[in-house]
Protein backbone atom coordinates (compact mmCIF):
# COMPACT_ATOMS: atom_id res chain seq x y z
CA UNK A 1 0.00 0.00 0.00
CA UNK A 2 2.92 2.31 0.72
CA UNK A 3 4.25 1.71 -2.80
CA UNK A 4 1.13 3.22 -4.35
CA UNK A 5 1.62 6.35 -2.22
CA UNK A 6 5.23 6.73 -3.33
CA UNK A 7 4.35 6.14 -7.00
CA UNK A 8 1.59 8.74 -6.86
CA UNK A 9 3.83 11.26 -5.10
CA UNK A 10 6.63 10.78 -7.64
CA UNK A 11 4.10 11.33 -10.40
CA UNK A 12 2.86 14.55 -8.81
CA UNK A 13 6.41 15.88 -8.52
CA UNK A 14 6.94 15.17 -12.22
CA UNK A 15 3.62 16.73 -13.16
CA UNK A 16 4.41 19.86 -11.17
CA UNK A 17 7.62 20.30 -13.14
CA UNK A 18 5.74 19.83 -16.42
CA UNK A 19 3.15 22.36 -15.26
CA UNK A 20 5.89 24.93 -14.66
CA UNK A 21 7.28 24.51 -18.19
CA UNK A 22 3.80 24.85 -19.70
CA UNK A 23 3.17 28.03 -17.71
CA UNK A 24 6.52 29.44 -18.88
CA UNK A 25 5.70 28.58 -22.50
CA UNK A 26 2.28 30.23 -22.36
CA UNK A 27 3.71 33.34 -20.71
CA UNK A 28 6.24 33.67 -23.56
CA UNK A 29 3.94 32.88 -26.47
CA UNK A 30 4.50 36.45 -27.73
CA UNK A 31 8.20 36.75 -26.85
CA UNK A 32 10.38 37.30 -29.92
CA UNK A 33 12.84 34.46 -30.50
CA UNK A 34 11.53 32.34 -27.62
CA UNK A 35 11.75 28.55 -27.92
CA UNK A 36 9.40 26.35 -25.93
CA UNK A 37 10.53 24.02 -23.15
CA UNK A 38 9.45 20.46 -22.55
CA UNK A 39 10.20 17.77 -19.98
CA UNK A 40 11.23 14.18 -20.73
CA UNK A 41 10.38 11.61 -18.08
CA UNK A 42 11.73 8.11 -17.48
CA UNK A 43 10.67 5.24 -15.25
CA UNK A 44 12.79 4.59 -12.18
CA UNK A 45 12.41 0.93 -11.22
CA UNK A 46 12.87 -0.17 -7.63
CA UNK A 47 13.34 -3.85 -6.85
CA UNK A 48 13.33 -6.82 -9.21
CA UNK A 49 10.91 -9.46 -10.37
CA UNK A 50 7.26 -9.38 -9.29
CA UNK A 51 8.08 -6.99 -6.44
CA UNK A 52 9.53 -4.29 -8.73
CA UNK A 53 7.87 -0.88 -8.62
CA UNK A 54 8.10 1.84 -11.29
CA UNK A 55 8.36 5.42 -10.14
CA UNK A 56 8.33 8.57 -12.30
CA UNK A 57 11.63 10.45 -12.51
CA UNK A 58 11.63 14.20 -11.83
CA UNK A 59 12.26 14.72 -15.55
CA UNK A 60 14.86 16.34 -17.77
CA UNK A 61 14.11 19.68 -19.39
CA UNK A 62 14.76 20.05 -23.12
CA UNK A 63 14.18 22.80 -25.68
CA UNK A 64 12.05 22.59 -28.80
CA UNK A 65 14.20 22.92 -31.94
CA UNK A 66 11.42 24.10 -34.24
CA UNK A 67 11.68 27.63 -35.64
CA UNK A 68 9.09 30.29 -35.02
CA UNK A 69 7.35 32.13 -37.83
CA UNK A 70 9.04 35.18 -39.33
CA UNK A 71 7.33 38.56 -39.38
CA UNK A 72 8.42 41.45 -41.57
CA UNK A 73 9.06 44.68 -39.66
CA UNK A 74 10.85 46.78 -42.26
CA UNK A 75 13.35 47.87 -39.59
CA UNK A 76 16.89 47.54 -41.06
CA UNK A 77 18.24 46.68 -37.60
CA UNK A 78 15.90 43.69 -37.19
CA UNK A 79 17.31 40.32 -38.24
CA UNK A 80 15.81 36.83 -38.36
CA UNK A 81 18.00 33.75 -38.62
CA UNK A 82 17.42 31.39 -41.52
CA UNK A 83 18.23 27.82 -40.47
CA UNK A 84 19.66 26.27 -37.34
CA UNK A 85 21.89 28.90 -35.75
CA UNK A 86 22.00 31.51 -32.98
CA UNK A 87 23.16 35.07 -32.47
CA UNK A 88 25.78 35.65 -29.80
CA UNK A 89 25.60 38.51 -27.31
CA UNK A 90 27.86 39.57 -24.46
CA UNK A 91 26.15 39.93 -21.07
CA UNK A 92 27.32 40.24 -17.45
CA UNK A 93 26.37 36.56 -17.06
CA UNK A 94 28.64 35.55 -19.96
CA UNK A 95 28.09 34.80 -23.64
CA UNK A 96 24.41 34.26 -24.33
CA UNK A 97 22.80 32.67 -27.39
CA UNK A 98 19.55 34.12 -28.71
CA UNK A 99 17.21 34.03 -31.70
CA UNK A 100 15.95 37.52 -30.90
CA UNK A 101 17.41 39.72 -33.63
CA UNK A 102 15.94 43.07 -32.59
CA UNK A 103 19.09 45.18 -32.52
CA UNK A 104 19.77 48.90 -32.23
CA UNK A 105 22.71 51.17 -33.00
CA UNK A 106 24.24 52.91 -29.99
CA UNK A 107 25.60 56.46 -30.23
CA UNK A 108 29.10 54.97 -30.22
CA UNK A 109 28.26 52.81 -33.26
CA UNK A 110 28.05 49.57 -31.29
CA UNK A 111 25.37 47.14 -32.43
CA UNK A 112 23.44 46.17 -29.31
CA UNK A 113 20.31 44.30 -28.28
CA UNK A 114 17.17 46.00 -26.98
CA UNK A 115 18.61 45.44 -23.47
CA UNK A 116 21.87 47.17 -24.48
CA UNK A 117 24.08 44.05 -24.70
CA UNK A 118 26.76 44.04 -27.45
CA UNK A 119 26.11 41.78 -30.45
CA UNK A 120 29.09 39.56 -31.35
CA UNK A 121 30.74 38.73 -34.66
CA UNK A 122 31.94 35.24 -35.59
CA UNK A 123 35.18 35.83 -33.71
CA UNK A 124 33.37 36.70 -30.49
CA UNK A 125 34.14 40.44 -30.66
CA UNK A 126 31.49 43.17 -30.30
CA UNK A 127 30.28 44.52 -33.64
CA UNK A 128 31.20 48.16 -34.23
CA UNK A 129 29.60 50.22 -37.03
CA UNK A 130 29.97 53.81 -38.15
CA UNK A 131 27.22 55.78 -36.40
CA UNK A 132 27.37 58.47 -39.10
CA UNK A 133 26.69 56.15 -42.04
CA UNK A 134 23.21 55.10 -40.97
CA UNK A 135 21.76 51.57 -40.76
CA UNK A 136 23.79 48.82 -42.43
CA UNK A 137 22.74 46.63 -45.33
CA UNK A 138 22.93 42.92 -44.55
CA UNK A 139 23.78 40.16 -46.96
CA UNK A 140 22.15 36.74 -46.73
CA UNK A 141 25.29 35.45 -45.00
CA UNK A 142 25.15 38.14 -42.31
CA UNK A 143 27.80 40.46 -43.72
CA UNK A 144 27.13 44.14 -42.97
CA UNK A 145 27.98 46.99 -45.32
CA UNK A 146 27.72 50.76 -44.92
CA UNK A 147 28.08 53.12 -47.86
CA UNK A 148 29.14 50.16 -49.99
CA UNK A 149 31.94 49.18 -47.59
CA UNK A 150 32.13 45.87 -45.72
CA UNK A 151 32.27 46.87 -42.07
CA UNK A 152 31.33 43.77 -40.04
CA UNK A 153 29.44 40.49 -40.05
CA UNK A 154 26.81 39.14 -37.71
CA UNK A 155 28.08 36.14 -35.79
CA UNK A 156 26.02 33.00 -36.42
CA UNK A 157 26.79 30.13 -34.07
CA UNK A 158 26.05 26.43 -33.81
CA UNK A 159 24.81 25.78 -30.30
CA UNK A 160 23.14 22.91 -28.42
CA UNK A 161 21.31 24.09 -25.28
CA UNK A 162 21.52 20.60 -23.77
CA UNK A 163 19.53 19.32 -20.82
CA UNK A 164 18.43 21.62 -18.00
CA UNK A 165 19.67 24.70 -19.85
CA UNK A 166 19.72 28.12 -18.19
CA UNK A 167 17.65 30.96 -19.61
CA UNK A 168 18.83 34.57 -19.51
CA UNK A 169 16.31 37.34 -20.03
CA UNK A 170 13.31 36.61 -22.22
CA UNK A 171 14.77 34.40 -24.94
CA UNK A 172 18.49 34.05 -24.24
CA UNK A 173 20.30 30.82 -23.32
CA UNK A 174 23.54 30.90 -21.36
CA UNK A 175 26.35 29.19 -23.28
CA UNK A 176 28.12 26.86 -20.84
CA UNK A 177 30.39 25.63 -23.66
CA UNK A 178 32.01 27.73 -26.36
CA UNK A 179 29.61 28.08 -29.32
CA UNK A 180 31.06 27.29 -32.74
CA UNK A 181 30.90 29.97 -35.46
CA UNK A 182 29.16 28.92 -38.67
CA UNK A 183 30.90 29.76 -41.94
CA UNK A 184 30.35 28.74 -45.56
CA UNK A 185 27.01 27.04 -45.01
CA UNK A 186 24.28 27.62 -47.57
CA UNK A 187 21.48 26.53 -45.23
CA UNK A 188 22.18 29.22 -42.63
CA UNK A 189 21.85 32.98 -43.00
CA UNK A 190 19.86 36.05 -41.99
CA UNK A 191 16.88 37.98 -43.30
CA UNK A 192 17.07 41.74 -42.72
CA UNK A 193 13.90 43.55 -41.74
CA UNK A 194 12.34 40.46 -40.15
CA UNK A 195 12.06 39.01 -36.65
CA UNK A 196 11.36 35.46 -35.54
CA UNK A 197 8.33 34.97 -33.35
CA UNK A 198 8.02 32.51 -30.46
CA UNK A 199 7.63 28.88 -31.54
CA UNK A 200 5.06 28.27 -28.77
CA UNK A 201 1.69 26.94 -29.95
CA UNK A 202 -0.72 28.41 -27.35
CA UNK A 203 -3.59 26.06 -28.21
CA UNK A 204 -1.37 23.00 -27.91
CA UNK A 205 0.01 24.23 -24.60
CA UNK A 206 -3.50 24.77 -23.23
CA UNK A 207 -4.42 21.20 -24.20
CA UNK A 208 -1.32 19.94 -22.40
CA UNK A 209 -2.26 22.03 -19.38
CA UNK A 210 -5.67 20.33 -19.20
CA UNK A 211 -4.03 16.90 -19.51
CA UNK A 212 -1.58 17.67 -16.71
CA UNK A 213 -4.35 18.97 -14.44
CA UNK A 214 -6.41 15.82 -14.98
CA UNK A 215 -3.43 13.57 -14.36
CA UNK A 216 -2.64 15.47 -11.17
CA UNK A 217 -6.24 15.05 -9.98
CA UNK A 218 -6.05 11.31 -10.71
CA UNK A 219 -2.87 11.01 -8.65
CA UNK A 220 -4.51 12.95 -5.81
CA UNK A 221 -7.42 10.51 -5.89
CA UNK A 222 -4.96 7.60 -5.78
CA UNK A 223 -3.27 9.07 -2.71
CA UNK A 224 -6.62 9.50 -0.96
CA UNK A 225 -7.60 5.91 -1.77
CA UNK A 226 -4.25 4.59 -0.55
CA UNK A 227 -4.62 6.57 2.66
CA UNK A 228 -8.12 5.17 3.19
CA UNK A 229 -6.81 1.65 2.62
CA UNK A 230 -4.15 2.16 5.27
CA UNK A 231 -6.76 3.45 7.73
CA UNK A 232 -9.00 0.44 7.07
CA UNK A 233 -6.08 -1.95 7.49
CA UNK A 234 -5.17 -0.39 10.83
CA UNK A 235 -8.75 -0.68 12.03
CA UNK A 236 -9.01 -4.31 10.90
CA UNK A 237 -5.62 -5.50 12.17
CA UNK A 238 -5.32 -3.30 15.24
CA UNK A 239 -5.86 -4.57 18.79
CA UNK A 240 -9.46 -5.57 19.56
Amino acid sequence: MQDSLYVALSSQVALERRLNTIADNVANASTVGFRASGVKFEDVVSGTGPRSVSFASSGTTFMSTSNGSKVETGNPLDFAIQGDAWFGIATPAGTVMTRDGRFTLANSGALVTVEGHPVLDAGGAPIQLDPNDGPPEAGADGTLTQDGRLVAALGLFAFEPGADFQRVGNSGILAHTAPQPIVDRQDVGVAQGFVEQSNVNPMLEMMRLIQVQRAFENMSAMIREAGSSVDEAIKALGPK
